[in-house]
């Protein structure tokens, strides 16, 4: 038994691993692409003295209000970053909050230079915008308020709460073939399927669960990500953005490199 879990958890870190590394190359392989978009380019951006970003501001903790209204996350933080670099002062941005329909025509219609509005860098979205080195790897993890449940393995043959219709359920039934799936509509269904006991945990997105335990204490993520999806700025296609692309890709490999992304991950709670 004791070899058996050792050997689970090996498969589960190379996994692991070779997600991450194949998403990394895909997202360096798709930056430069040239299908025409509309955006501003880089020396316009410096000229009128403001970045113009989408965000999100109802997902803790990647963006969200705070109680005075202000906007704040991580999301947050990585927009004000870019302006210091780019434009050279943190707070010349000008944030607009977008739906999730709306994160990527934003930057085609040129209402935004870009959007980081937890989008995940995809092949399908890829033929249309071009996207960032990830900023955060995203993934699918577990969510549970039951002391018995420590690791993956305790929820073999558990009830877990998925999202009908979701990418989730395939993850889930390849790590936990014998739990028993329960579908919900939302977040909020499936916290009251915990909180009757009709389910034990509950499988979703990371960043978003995260905010999820920070709001409801008694909750806790398991350690083990089921997926590896990377986060990414959205940015236009075309050779006359090459330059803003290359300047946003560059500045966040150095924050990649310096610890900066990881200790503002850390900061708001992300796994």
């Amino acid at each position: 038994m004791y070899n058996r879990c050792n050997r689970w958890q090996v498969i589960t870190r190379l996994h692991l691993v070779l997600s991450a590394i194949i998403f990394w190359i895909f997202c360096f392989s798709i930056v430069g692409t040239g299908f025409t978009a509309s955006a501003a380019e880089i020396l316009e951006i410096q000229q009128r003295g403001y970045l113009t970003v989408a965000v999100k501001d109802n997902l803790h903790p990647l963006g969200f209000r705070d109680a005075n209204g202000n906007l704040q996350g991580l999301e947050i933080d990585l927009a004000q970053r870019l302006a210091l670099d780019l434009v050279g002062k943190a707070d010349a941005v000008k944030l607009q909050p977008v739906a999730n329909r709306d994160r990527l025509s934003v930057v085609l219609d040129k209402k935004v230079d870009f959007a980081i509005a937890r989008v995940t860098a995809t092949e399908s979205r890829s033929r249309i915008v071009s996207f960032s080195v990830p900023y955060y790897l995203d993934g699918t993890v577990l969510v549970t308020k039951d002391a018995s449940v420590n690791k993956l393995s305790d929820l073999a043959k558990q009830k877990i709460a998925v999202l009908n219709n979701s990418s989730t359920i395939a993850q889930v039934r390849f790590y936990l073939p014998n739990a028993e799936l329960v579908g919900v509509n939302s977040y909020e269904e499936a916290r009251e399927k915990i909180e009757s006991d009709t389910a034990v945990a509950f499988a979703a997105d990371a960043s978003v669960l995260s905010g999820w335990v920070q709001q409801y204490p008694q909750y806790r993520l398991l350690p083990t990500k089921l997926s590896t999806e990377p986060l990414s700025v959205v940015m236009p296609k075309g050779l006359q953005y090459d330059e803003l692309r290359r300047n946003v890709n560059q500045a966040i490999a150095r924050y990649l490199e310096q610890g900066w992304l990881q200790q503002r991950s850390q900061y708001w709670g992300l796994p």
